[in-house]
C-alpha cells in the first residue's frame, strides 16, 4: 500500500471519529465544513494526486473516491439523526398557549420627507393650488432653452448636469421644465400648481448637498398677476410651515427664468439655541427662491406677455426639514438608519 492511500484511510478514520464525537446540528455542520469546505481536509486530500506515482494514481483515485463518499454517507446518516432529536425534542417540550395575546410588530411611519411633503401639499392646497407632476428624466430643450437658456449661456454653469446616452436626453436639474408642460397642456387658462418631484445635479456629496433632492416649484399665470401677489402668497406659506410670527425678507437676485428674480428669507426665533448656526449670525434663513415669470418663457409656453403675467418660486422641501428639526446632515435621508428614521 502505497503512503497517499495510506494517508487516506487515515483520513476516513480520522473523519469517521470526530464525527460520531458531534452531538448535534450545528457540530455536525462544523465538521462538514472542515472535511468539505473549501478548504477543506478532502479537497486537500485531492488534491494531491499530482504528487502520486503515474502507476498508482488509478488506485489512488479509486480510494480517495471511497473515502469521500463514505465520509459523505456517514454525514448525510448522522444530519439526517440529529434533526430527527432535535424534532422529537421540541415536540415533547412545553405546549404552546395560543391564547396568549401576540406580539404586537412594529408600525412603519411615513419618512420625513414625505411628511414635509404632506406639510407642503396641504399648505398650498388651502391656497389654491393644485399639484401637477412631471417626468424626471427631460430634454436639454425644455431643462434649458425654452427657460431662457439657450446653448453655451453662461447661466447653464448654475447647474451641474448629469446627461445620458441618448443625445438632447438628461436628467433634470430642477423641476422648473414642468413649467414648459404645464402652460402647453393649459394654455390658455390660467394656472395656479405646485410640481414636486426629484431633481438630479452632479455635485460632491456632502453635508449640505445631495446628487438628488426634493424641489417643489410653484407657478401661477394670470391677467394682472403681480409681485404683490407673489409676496402675499410666499408671507402666507412662510406663516403656516414655519409659524404665524414670521417675518419675511426679500432680496434681490437672477435666475435666468424670471425677471425681476428675488430670493427669500425668513427670520429666525431667538431663542433657538442653533440660531446663529443656521443663519450664520443674520439672523436670517433663505427658504426659497423666486421672481416674476420671464416674458420668453411665458411666450414659449403659449401664452402672450402682453396679455398675461406670472410667477414661479422654488424650494427644497428637505433643506426646509433640516431647518426645523436641526438637521446638519443632508445624507441622512438617504442612509435609511432606523434610528434617524424613527425620530419622526
Amino acid at each position: 500500500m502505497s503512503d497517499a492511500v495510506a494517508e487516506l484511510k487515515t483520513l476516513e478514520s480520522q473523519g469517521l471519529s470526530e464525527l460520531a464525537a458531534c452531538a448535534d446540528e450545528p457540530a455536525l455542520r462544523g465538521w462538514n465544513t472542515k472535511f468539505f469546505g473549501d478548504k477543506g481536509l478532502v479537497k486537500a486530500a485531492l488534491a494531491g494526486i499530482g504528487k502520486v506515482a503515474k502507476d498508482q494514481r488509478a488506485t489512488f483515485g479509486q480510494e480517495a473516491n471511497r473515502v469521500k463518499v463514505a465520509l459523505e454517507s456517514a454525514y448525510a446518516t448522522a444530519l439526517d439523526a440529529a434533526k430527527e432529536v432535535a424534532l422529537q425534542a421540541s415536540l415533547s417540550g412545553p405546549g404552546l398557549d395560543v391564547t396568549l395575546p401576540g406580539r404586537t410588530p412594529p408600525r412603519g411611519r411615513l419618512h420625513p420627507a414625505t411628511q414635509i411633503l404632506r406639510d407642503i401639499y396641504r399648505i398650498f392646497g388651502d391656497l389654491g393650488f393644485q399639484i401637477y407632476r412631471s417626468r424626471e428624466v427631460e430634454s436639454d430643450e425644455l431643462n434649458f432653452e425654452l427657460l431662457n437658456m439657450p446653448p453655451h449661456h453662461p447661466a447653464r454653469d448654475m447647474w451641474d448636469t448629469f446627461f445620458t446616452t441618448t443625445p438632447g436626453a438628461i436628467l433634470r436639474t430642477h423641476t422648473s421644465p414642468g413649467q414648459i408642460h404645464v402652460m402647453r397642456e393649459q394654455c390658455p387658462k390660467p394656472i395656479r400648481v405646485i410640481l414636486p418631484g426629484m431633481c438630479y445635479r452632479n455635485e460632491a456629496i456632502s453635508t449640505r448637498s445631495e446628487i438628488q433632492f426634493l424641489q417643489v416649484e410653484g407657478l401661477v399665470i394670470g391677467e394682472g398677476v403681480t409681485m404683490a401677489d407673489l409676496k402675499g402668497t410666499i408671507t402666507a406659506f412662510a406663516r403656516r410651515m414655519f409659524g404665524p410670527e414670521r417675518q419675511v425678507r426679500i432680496r434681490s437676485s437672477y435666475f435666468p427664468f424670471t425677471e425681476p428674480s428675488i430670493e427669500v428669507d425668513i427670520d429666525w426665533p431667538a431663542d433657538d439655541p442653533n440660531r446663529d448656526r443656521l443663519t450664520k449670525g443674520t439672523g436670517w434663513l433663505e427658504i426659497l427662491g423666486a421672481g416674476m415669470v420671464h416674458p420668453t418663457v411665458l411666450r414659449n409656453g403659449g401664452y402672450d406677455p402682453d396679455k398675461v403675467t406670472g410667477f414661479a418660486f422654488g424650494m427644497g422641501p428637505q433643506r426646509m426639514l433640516m431647518l426645523k428639526h436641526a438637521i446638519d446632515d443632508i445624507r441622512l435621508f438617504w442612509q435609511n438608519d432606523l434610528r434617524f428614521l424613527g425620530q419622526f
